[in-house]
């Protein structure tokens, strides 16, 4: 375990865009950890429909956590265990929404534990105005044109306002 007054907790997800539910789910872990390490995956099943390329995320991450000193934001690639562990983190936290989010965070959690025994998945539930909300829904909403700003901050909602513009001028 990590020492005392330095208890680290590993926040990983795709993040594509971040929504007002990760960032309820950031200060409720620091409720509970002295610092949050907010991971975007690298994922070898990254499908075309991403908004925005893991730099962009990470960069809006870090904008929207700019003011928490307490929250780092970074990527990783491989295994979640192998980056916390390097990270001195024993917590990984995962947000559940709903009961069909459980099956699949459980299975994740037990494969966790077998890859890294001192592994701890926490399951935190996000706010109930953001039970329903997910990246892929806002994204949908966001190409669809739709108001967004009820789901994520004015910095990322103009973020995917700025990459939906370039997208349709590439297009043109």
């Amino acid at each position: 375990m990590s020492g005392a007054g330095n208890l680290v907790a590993i926040y990983p997800g795709s993040f594509d865009p971040v929504t007002l539910g990760h960032e309820d789910i950031v200060q409720r872990t620091l409720c509970v950890a002295d610092r949050v390490v907010v991971a975007v995956a690298h994922s070898s099943t990254q499908s075309k429909r991403q908004l925005f390329s893991v730099e962009e995320r990470v960069r809006l991450l870090q904008e929207v956590f700019q003011d928490e000193a307490r929250v780092e934001c970074t990527s990783f690639e491989g295994l979640l265990v192998d980056f916390a562990r390097a990270r001195g983190a024993r917590f990984m936290i995962r947000g559940l929404r709903a009961v069909s989010d459980f099956e699949y965070e459980f299975q994740m959690a037990q494969m966790n534990r077998q890859l890294w025994p001192g592994a701890e998945t926490l399951f935190l539930m996000p706010d109930v105005s953001y039970a329903f909300l997910s990246s892929s829904l806002v994204r949908e909403v966001a190409v669809l044109g739709g108001d967004i700003s009820r789901f994520v901050s004015p910095l990322v909602a103009r973020g995917i306002r700025r990459k939906l513009e370039n997208h349709r001028r590439a297009e043109e």
